[in-house]
């Protein structure tokens, strides 16, 4: 059985450093938006993995041990 990359990952990508860039409107610690960030505990995993990919290639990418909070 192989183990998918999601199955590392914490519950959210949030690194309580939660400040908005208003240029971007990206949250400066974890990269999503106001939207993804507000939607996070009702998306399903399918939502997620795009937002998880682009976290990933921006550099935004968090160990399954750093997020404590689940939105």
């Amino acid at each position: 059985m192989t183990s998918s990359p999601s199955s590392f990952r914490p519950l959210s990508p949030c690194r309580k450093i939660c400040r908005v860039d208003p240029d971007q409107s990206l949250c400066e610690g974890c990269g999503r938006t106001l939207d993804e960030i507000a939607r996070w505990g009702q998306m399903t995993e399918a939502e997620k993995a795009p937002v998880w990919e682009r976290l990933d290639a921006e550099g935004y990418s968090v160990s399954s041990g750093s997020s404590a909070r689940g939105g």
